[in-house]
């Protein structure tokens, strides 16, 4: 919808059916989707930010952004700063935020998305969540290739031998992992498995390979809710001779990619979907 209406002798504001008009079908409103762009910026960046900044990081001019600013501070979406002119995001913003926040259940969505997932990484894949076990299976999707292996769900998974574990060791508080990991007879402080929780902790990616298991390798993934917690680890299981264990390889590339759209749904920082 257009910011004002100058056109003479006409009440109501007009719109253009190529723009604006909602269309059938896929087709939206292109107004909205470039004003959007706007919201997106604050979002990603988590600041306020001057006019011209804005304006630039999502690829238009301020002249162009200022009625879109104009309109999205009167309903609340973002707020000028008095003092600085800088523009944030606004009291309705917040509050869709933790609405959908609350709405948000990770397990469910999770669990919906691993049969397209087995199919397409091609192996049984898995979803887990932390409970009084530790990290701990909930649901296992069998792909087209199968593994015999007692995986069900309610299994634990062990901390320090376990693609699923070692996420959770990488990502989750120390104080909760460390006892766990003690009754398996380990520490966080061994220098081999620190290294390699550094190496999880920045490509967010776990591999293991006939660790627990002769003839049997994993690959697991992180999922963060909005306040940056580990929530979710999915994980692929397959054999060693046919599983790829490369972080360039299919299994990984299919795994962390919806490892980052069910983040993204979360709202976890730093993985707003892209523009």
């Amino acid at each position: 919808m257009r910011d004002a209406d100058t056109s003479p002798n006409v009440s109501s504001p007009s719109f253009d059916a190529a723009e604006d008009e909602p269309a059938r079908g896929s087709r939206g409103i292109q107004s909205v989707e470039v004003g959007g762009q706007l919201l997106k910026v604050l979002a990603r960046t988590g600041r306020r930010m001057a006019l011209k900044d804005l304006a630039r990081e999502a690829e238009m001019t301020a002249a162009k952004a200022h009625p879109y600013l104009v309109s999205f501070c009167k309903l609340g979406l973002m707020e000028q700063d008095r003092s600085s002119g800088h523009y944030g995001l606004g009291p309705l913003a917040i509050q869709m935020g933790l609405i959908s926040l609350q709405q948000a259940d990770p397990v469910r969505m999770a669990i919906a998305e691993l049969p397209a997932l087995a199919q397409e990484v091609g192996y049984t894949v898995s979803v887990a969540m932390w409970s009084g076990q530790g990290p701990t299976i909930i649901r296992v999707e069998e792909g087209p290739t199968h593994v015999y292996v007692a995986m069900r769900h309610g299994t634990p998974a062990s901390l320090r031998h376990t693609a699923t574990g070692k996420i959770f060791a990488a990502f989750g508080a120390p104080q909760r992992i460390e006892p766990l990991l003690a009754a398996e007879g380990h520490s966080l402080d061994e220098p081999a498995f620190a290294r390699e929780l550094e190496t999880i902790r920045a490509s967010h990616l776990s591999v293991v390979e006939n660790q627990l298991l002769s003839g049997v390798s994993a690959l697991a993934v992180p999922v963060f809710d909005g306040f940056g917690q580990l929530v979710l680890a999915i994980a692929a299981i397959g054999p060693s001779v046919t599983l790829a264990l490369d972080p360039q390889g299919l299994p990984a590339q299919r795994l962390q990619a919806q490892a980052r759209r069910l983040s993204q749904r979360l709202g976890a920082p730093g993985m707003q979907p892209e523009a």
